[in-house]
């Protein structure tokens, strides 16, 4: 691909999807083949090698142990001046109920936490429908804090009827809903399937917005611009651009060279969108719906702690004390 290097495209990029990790610190029962190693800041720094990196990131939980989840909120926080984080969405266990807010209130009490993710993609179609599950979202939409849904297009139905359930709840769909792109040689057509069919029937939810974001890893084999414009363009006649917000994805999408995902993005919402548009997708939409919302700063005053305690686990809570 050719274009304009990231610094050519924005005065400012809010990157709102970015995993850091090292397995030598939390266990990551997932991680496999190139990913199990540690990606953290040099890491970060070297992949963006010779091109502009994002002004500032929203890291997103990557599904380390659950019992481990406060402990990456503080290995995160610990880094976050060497990577640009400047908000963090933390898991949370939404499905314990009621008894959800204890671990919503300790995540709070973080200054980066800016919102909770309880990953869908792995759980059994009506997980999200389940009284404990919308529970605990409606204790997280009360504490003014938004949700990334990570689901598979099959789970879409479900995000919807969360998103009815609790209409006060900032909704946010990771990447697309993940849907089935093809391959660069052989695309897939988007706008007959049931993902578009499910992502317009969401989008008629004013609460929820969607990330540009993901679609690398869901290629098969290598992308390319052409291959995933159409479902940029799904997302777009969806939601309108006032609720696209833009993603990395590191590492998990474009491991080695990233700035071509956020070159791609910043080229497809300048033709279709022109410039003030575009700046809007690629920062101020994910400035608003992050920070704005949970009226915590994007620029916070106080740097976050570097302190070397090491956390120790609440068994009943399964966050850090």
């Amino acid at each position: 691909m050719t274009g304009p290097r990231p610094s050519a495209l924005t005065t400012a990029v809010l990157d709102t999807h970015l995993h850091l990790w090292d397995p030598a610190l939390l266990p990551y029962p997932w991680l496999e083949g190139e990913l199990d190693r540690r990606f953290g800041p040099d890491e970060y720094r070297a992949a963006w090698a010779g091109a502009s990196t994002p002004t500032a990131s929203v890291f997103v939980q990557a599904e380390c142990d659950p019992a481990h989840a406060l402990d990456e909120v503080a290995w995160v926080a610990s880094i976050a001046g060497d990577c640009g984080v400047r908000g963090i969405v933390a898991h949370a266990p939404l499905e314990r109920g009621g008894r959800a807010g204890h671990d919503l209130d300790r995540l709070l009490a973080q200054p980066l936490v800016v919102g909770v993710r309880r990953s869908l993609q792995g759980e059994a179609a009506g997980f999200a429908r389940l009284p404990d599950f919308v529970a605990g979202a409606r204790l997280l939409a009360e504490r003014g804090l938004p949700f990334d849904a990570c689901v598979r297009p099959s789970q879409l139905p479900d995000v919807i009827a969360l998103a009815d359930a609790v209409p006060e709840l900032a909704i946010v769909l990771d990447h697309l809903g993940k849907p089935d792109v093809g391959s660069a040689r052989r695309p897939n057509d988007p706008r007959w399937s049931d993902w578009h069919r499910d992502l317009d029937e969401l989008a008629q939810r004013a609460s929820v917005h969607v990330k540009i974001s993901g679609l690398p890893a869901q290629a098969d084999g290598p992308w390319s611009v052409a291959q995933v414009e159409p479902f940029f363009d799904v997302a777009l006649d969806a939601f309108g651009p006032e609720r696209l917000l833009y993603g990395g994805d590191w590492p998990v999408s474009e491991r080695t060279h990233p700035h071509r995902w956020l070159e791609a993005v910043g080229a497809w919402a300048l033709d279709r969108l022109g410039a003030e548009g575009r700046d809007a997708v690629l920062s101020r939409n994910g400035e608003d719906f992050y920070f704005s919302a949970t009226g915590r700063s994007l620029s916070p005053e106080t740097p976050p702690s570097t302190s070397s305690t090491v956390p120790v686990v609440d068994p009943d809570s399964g966050l850090t004390r």
